[in-house]
């Protein structure tokens, strides 16, 4: 069986998406797991290799199965011209967001036409994007509009702890009113049946996540527990799915990092976020659950204080392109 193409988007230009490719591309394991192609700009990747001081050689291809993929090459598909010479990275440019869009927008093309078997996200800057006119909250959402998905997850993964949220970018103070019954079993349905397609796990342990504190305390601190978190794990355990909750969060968190279940799923973004990036601040993935195609992401914005600087950590993206590099493999097997 070939190698997996993983197509890189390169995310915000002026981000630390290339020089983080850059780097993450720079390591000879990759390329034993996969064949990465960037989908970017070849200047632009050009200039991140020169402030890195690498080694590696950049080159334009159009065929992406026929391209050679060895170490010490990387291979980009030339999307843009947005101009590496005047580009200054950290400063974010609404100009720029066109480009960022068809980054993605051909990703998905690629993926859903079987040209590459799975995408890996560099980061985007979410403001520029809305700035530009395109309202989009993410990633995960314009993913799931250019393939027509209805139901999908947003899950986190680090090496002690995995996160998928019932909701994700919004205020605060919408989270209750946009939680239901049918949201909810959906989020652990796909994420149940995920976690056994492309993680090995026969029967995969699912933890669900309170809203209030002490679990609504008996409704003393809110009713949605009863009113709609349990109803939607009681519905989870009909199904055969091995659910548990709603659990207080303040203590769930311990147990799952220490391995007692596979996955938490979370009311709402920084309810998960916040232990995960504790623990898994470096090394953390994004992934896409319920799409027609693989997507995983960095789980880090576009850091624009160190853009341009060399400092910035490839880890996260390293692990990205080898989640979906694994996940891809088991899909091409199933075959």
């Amino acid at each position: 069986m070939e190698l997996p193409v993983v197509g890189i988007t390169m995310g915000d230009p002026a981000g630390v998406g290339p020089e983080v490719i850059v780097k993450a591309l720079s390591d000879p394991g990759i390329f034993q797991i996969c064949r990465p192609v960037v989908l970017g700009e070849q200047g632009i990747i050009s200039k991140a290799v020169n402030i890195l001081e690498s080694e590696v050689q950049v080159y334009a291809t159009i065929n992406i199965k026929a391209a050679t993929y060895q170490a010490g090459r990387i291979n980009i598909v030339n999307l843009s011209s947005l101009g590496a010479n005047t580009l200054v990275f950290g400063r974010g440019d609404e100009g720029f967001a066109e480009a960022v869009i068809n980054y993605v927008k051909t990703g998905a093309r690629l993926a859903l036409n079987g040209e590459i078997e799975a995408i890996a996200t560099a980061p985007i800057n979410k403001a520029v994007i809305n700035k530009a006119g395109y309202n989009f909250s993410g990633h995960t959402e314009l993913l799931a509009e250019l393939t027509k998905t209805k139901d999908y997850v947003m899950m986190l993964a680090g090496n002690r702890l995995k996160v998928a949220l019932v909701t994700t970018h919004c205020r605060l103070n919408d989270v209750a009113g946009l939680l239901d019954i049918e949201r909810i079993y959906m989020i652990i349905e796909v994420t149940d049946r995920s976690l056994k397609e492309y993680f090995g796990l026969s029967r995969p342990k699912l933890a669900v996540a309170s809203l209030n504190p002490h679990a609504g305390e008996g409704g003393l601190f809110g009713d949605e527990e009863e009113r709609i978190i349990a109803p939607a794990v009681n519905r989870a355990k009909k199904a055969g799915i091995d659910a548990i909750g709603p659990l207080p969060a303040d203590t769930l968190f311990y147990y799952a990092s220490r391995g007692d279940y596979d996955v938490v799923i979370c009311m709402y973004h920084d309810q998960g976020l916040i232990p995960l990036k504790l623990l898994s601040f470096q090394d953390a993935v994004n992934v896409t659950l319920g799409l027609p195609i693989i997507r995983t992401s960095v789980d880090h914005g576009t850091a624009y204080d160190i853009a341009g600087t060399g400092k910035a950590d490839e880890t996260s993206l390293k692990n990205a392109i080898k989640l979906a590099a694994s996940m891809a493999a088991k899909k091409l097997k199933a075959r």
